[in-house]
């Protein structure tokens, strides 16, 4: 950590940036169904003319990247607002740590123009790093309120200056017994290189210099590309593929993937809170290495379809 760094907090947490102008079409909706594993038979993410298609639920998380316009962009061109209280670091010190998302309305199936507010939610001194919470809104033109995504960010290096630890997580440990439902995708080595074309044009995912220059081997999947194959799996096996019935999901990026590996999907139903809903704890490992990549997940989807008007 730079020598005197801190982070006054009362004036970072609570701070609101411009809102972000985004879209999106149908053609953005089955591009980035193939690039989560979406199988040829899913015509219902697949096909525009299909009488249920739409999004899938994990779609509007590549919003913030993606932005307005359907032509590539050059990843961290725009630096976006500086935080009131926190001073500078090093964007090479960034990793994905944690993600959520929670489903207020089904997505519309024909896409649009969206506004998406995003607010620092948490900062926390984790000693080795710090940890920026950020919270993203999405709403259509008519304040239609979409989703809530949540995202925490470690930023390696930037701990020890005496901030707040932050509240404990839940904790969502498998049951030791077999999973209730279970998926398996093979990535293609090009798997990332699709991806991408939804919005997260980072090039560590593509350039081999790049990915070498900050320790791996080569290019790595997208976390976000994991975690839709996840959401994907989940509605496939437990929801019937009926997207209106995905509720929420978070998870813990614990290890990356590298394109070509087969991404597995354990899932074990258990109670939730709140009766209407099925409770899921998965946990998503590669299969190759036997090791796992999103850890701490769990779902929640309907348990009947929700009656809504896209």
């Amino acid at each position: 950590m730079p020598e005197g760094y801190k982070v006054d907090v009362s004036k970072a947490v609570g701070y609101k940036s411009p809102i972000q102008k985004v879209d999106c079409t149908k053609r953005d909706f089955a591009l980035y169904a193939l690039s989560v594993g979406v199988k040829e038979e899913e015509m219902n993410f697949l096909y525009e003319l299909d009488p249920s298609f739409g999004p899938l639920p994990t779609y509007p998380l590549v919003l913030g990247l993606k932005g307005e316009g359907a032509d590539t962009n050059v990843f961290g061109e725009s630096k976006g607002d500086s935080i009131p209280g926190m001073p500078p670091y090093d964007p090479n010190k960034i990793v994905h740590g944690e993600q959520a998302l929670q489903v207020h309305k089904p997505f519309p199936k024909n896409g649009g123009k969206f506004d998406l507010e995003k607010t620092v939610t948490g900062v926390y001194d984790k000693g080795s790093g710090m940890v920026i919470e950020s919270t993203m809104d999405l709403y259509d033109q008519n304040k239609v309120h979409y989703c809530t995504m949540v995202s925490k960010s470690f930023v390696r290096g930037y701990g020890g200056w005496n901030g707040p630890k932050g509240p404990k997580a839940p904790s969502y440990a498998p049951p030791k017994r077999q999973p209730d439902a279970f998926d398996s995708f093979k990535t293609s080595v090009q798997q990332a290189q699709l991806y991408r074309l939804s919005g997260d044009y980072n090039p560590l995912h593509i350039d081999v210099p790049v990915a070498r220059s900050v320790g791996f081997p080569n290019p790595i999947l997208h976390g976000l590309c994991t975690y839709g194959i996840a959401g994907h799996a989940i509605l496939k096996q437990l929801a019937g593929n009926d997207r209106s019935r995905f509720k929420s999901i978070e998870g813990r990026f614990s290890s990356p993937v590298f394109p070509g590996e087969t991404v597995e999907v354990y899932m074990w139903k258990v109670d939730d809170k709140d009766l209407k809903v099925q409770g899921v704890i998965f946990a998503v490992k590669v299969k190759e290495r036997d090791i796992v990549v999103i850890n701490n997940g769990y779902a929640t989807i309907h348990k009947e379809s929700p009656a809504s008007k896209l």
